[in-house]
Parts: C-alpha cells; structure tokens; sequence
C-alpha cells in the first residue's frame, strides 16, 4: 500500500528487515557498531568533521533490485551491490552556532578507484524518524541507494533537527539547508576515504519539493567556492519550493484553488511554528492558530510527530486551522512574516555556470508548478538557460509521481554529464 503524505518517504513501507536494519542504535550485520572516521579530526571540531559513521545498509545486487522495484524504481537495473552509512558530522545551526547533523552515505560495493557524489535533498518530513539516516524506507536512503546502485556515491542530508540532529528543525530556511548539505558532502569525502576511494570534486546536485529549494541553494554554495575542493557538477531539482511568496503562498490561499486543501493546510502550519521559533511572528499560538489548534499545532511539530501523526489532527484547509489577521498577512506579508518567506525565497537569483534541468508537473496538487516557472525566469533574467521537463497534467503527475518519474530521468541525464 503506497504512503502519500508530504515528503515523507517515496511510497510504501519497506517489509522485511534482511535486507536492511536501521534506526537509532542499530547497524548492518557488518559490524553494528559506531565508528570514528578517518579523515578530518574530531579535535579540529571543523564544519563537516565526522564525528561517527554506523553501517546501516549492506545489500547485494538482487536485493538491490528488490529494495528499489518495490518502491517502483525498477529501471535503469542497479550495477551491482550497495554499502550504506548513517554519518554524524559537525555544521552550524541556523543562527550559526556549532551543532551536528546527521545523513546518509550510500556507496556502490566491489568496484575500486573515484567516485562521483549525488546529493540528493528530501522533501519535508515533520519527524525525526523519517530522515534517511534512520529510516529503511526513507526517502533520502532510497534514492541514495538508487544511485549508488548506478555507481555514485549516494549522498543524502538530513538537514538540522532532523534524523539524529538535535533540536528543532528550522523548515524552509535556505541557509540552513544549504549550510547542512555542504558539510553533509564534507563529511561524505572521509566516509569515502575509510573506503579507500577517492571523491571526485564536481558535484551532481538533485533533491525534491523542499529538497528542490535545498538543491538550489546547496548549488550557488558549491560554484561559489564555499568549500575549497568541492564544485558544482549539474543541477536537477524536482518539483521544488522555489518561489514561496509570489506562488506557493498564493496558490496555497487562493479561493479556487489547484492545490490540496489539506496539505496546504499541513504546510502552513509547519511553516508557522519554524518560523516563529527563529523570527518571532506571534506571542501567543492564538494569534495565527484558530481554536483548537492553537493548543495543540506547536506540539504536532516539535520533531516527535510524523505525518502520519499530524494529519488527522488538522482541519481539511487552511481558513478553518488559521485566523482571519494571519491569512491576511500571509496574503500580504510585512515585518517578521517577510524575513522569514525571504529566508526560504530566492534561491534562483543566481546564475549556474554548468548543465540545468528542472523537473516538475504542472499537474502538482502540492506544489504549485508556478514555483518552477518563476525559477526558471530568475535564471534566465541572469543569463542561464535550463532546460525543464514538464510532466504534465493528469495521470501519473501528481507531487509524488514527479519523484518516481524524475529519479530515472535524473539519473540519466547525470550519466551523460560524466
């Protein structure tokens, strides 16, 4: 039975834990056991230091197979087998204080000599759980799989407060994504080092909906020389939150509206209570929430929630969970409201010096399609010229059949950028 909610995971849950064992405290029959890293020491304390690598997955080349046809990513067929780590490295926090952070790297077994990292960016998840460093049947654990499976290094952030990072996780802030998934490809050279491999410096950037936000901006990070070694290979964001004041907020409160009442409703309300934790839009939960939200949203997302959890205990749209003065401010957004939307926003004012593909469908009923439009005006506006693949409308294009499609077509198009 295929799961739908936001971001969470590509589909169904995985049965049968054989092939992979995961979670906190748990490791692949390798080992079992957390590791220090080689590499970066853990006295420098550096960004992207590795602080523990656990094994969390060890399959074959037929497990392979059965892993990802079960989540209905059958083709291209892997190369061979796969080792995978949940890693816990040193970054910053999204006011720029020391934290760690958590993610996966997957890597392809057997073969020796370079290679060349995917970083793939999820999409949003409410708890902690459901990161890729943690769980089976993550999302980012399955796509880091799935191109390890091709032959790269599958390289997939948590972001902050999320797997096993500490704290609250700061939704839909550009900066903080970006900052987390350059130190998360940091950490990822030691993991390859202890493997004795070597990793190749141009990145291939890709993510999805939240993550399609997170891959753009990872991207401006990596050509502008954050990191010394590490650049900017291709960027193929899916479906993503680029452009959240002038379409997603607007799609999201429009009165005949395309978009899932329900799972605007969902995001608003994630959006609202992270961005109050670091730009302060209310005193009390009872301004932005209506009764009986207001005493129960903020707990819904303190990280210990899935959606799975969350969703029954929110209305059906965002007029019957947000009060009347908040929609009008989210309509017309000023002060502390505007800070944090341009925290998100922007992330394709820029101009990429390598290959573009956006990936999308104007069919999206989570994402408007608007967001990939307006990006792709931005980039244009400096220069760039991407190209975009549009899914369509109908059968096959809603928010979650864009990843499923956009996975193989990704990958595809990286292989021909080597």
């Amino acid at each position: 039975m295929k799961i739908r909610f936001v971001g969470t995971r590509i589909s169904r849950v995985l049965v049968g834990t054989a092939l992979v064992v995961s979670g906190a405290g748990c490791a692949a029959s390798s080992g079992g056991h957390a590791v220090a890293a080689a590499g970066r020491s853990d006295a420098a304390g550096g960004r992207g230091t590795v602080v523990s690598v656990t094994p969390v997955v060890r399959m074959s080349r037929a497990q392979v197979r059965d892993y990802l046809g079960g989540e209905g990513l059958a083709s291209p067929r892997p190369r061979g087998g796969v080792n995978g780590f949940k890693v816990l490295y040193r970054t910053v926090s999204a006011t720029g204080r020391p934290t760690v952070a958590s993610g996966v790297v997957v890597l392809p077994s057997g073969a020796t000599g370079a290679l060349q990292a995917v970083s793939f960016t999820h999409g949003t998840h409410a708890g902690r759980s459901t990161a890729g460093s943690v769980a089976a049947d993550g999302q980012s654990r399955i796509a880091a799989v799935y191109y390890a499976a091709a032959g790269y290094a599958g390289v997939a952030p948590d972001y902050l407060g999320l797997g096993e990072g500490p704290g609250a996780h700061p939704y839909l802030d550009a900066a903080s994504e970006a900052s987390a998934s350059l130190d998360m490809l940091r950490a990822a050279r030691d993991v390859v080092a202890r493997q004795g491999r070597g990793l190749d410096r141009r990145v291939l950037v890709t993510g999805f909906s939240q993550g399609g936000q997170a891959a753009m901006a990872l991207g401006r990070q990596l050509q502008s020389g954050t990191d010394p070694y590490l650049r900017l290979g291709a960027l193929a964001p899916i479906s993503g939150t680029y452009d959240l004041r002038r379409a997603q907020l607007p799609a999201s409160l429009r009165a005949q509206r395309s978009l899932d009442s329900r799972v605007s409703a969902f995001n608003l309300a994630y959006a609202t209570v992270a961005w109050n934790r670091f730009h302060h839009l209310y005193k009390t939960p009872s301004e932005v929430f209506q009764a009986p939200y207001d005493t129960t949203a903020e707990r819904l997302f303190d990280g210990s929630h899935d959606e799975s959890d969350i969703f029954p205990q929110l209305p059906a749209s965002p007029e019957e969970l947000l009060t009347p003065r908040y929609l009008n401010w989210l309509k017309h957004p000023s002060g502390a409201l505007l800070r944090a939307i341009r925290a998100a926003d922007g992330t394709c004012d820029w101009a990429p010096d390598v290959p573009v593909r956006l990936y999308g469908a104007s069919g999206d009923e989570q994402v408007t399609f608007d967001n990939t439009r307006n990006c792709v005006r931005a980039l244009r506006a400096h220069g760039t010229r991407p190209q975009v693949v549009d899914y369509g409308t109908g059968a096959g294009t809603d928010h979650f059949a864009t990843l499923h499609r956009a996975l193989p077509d990704t990958l595809r198009w990286f292989q021909t950028r080597a």
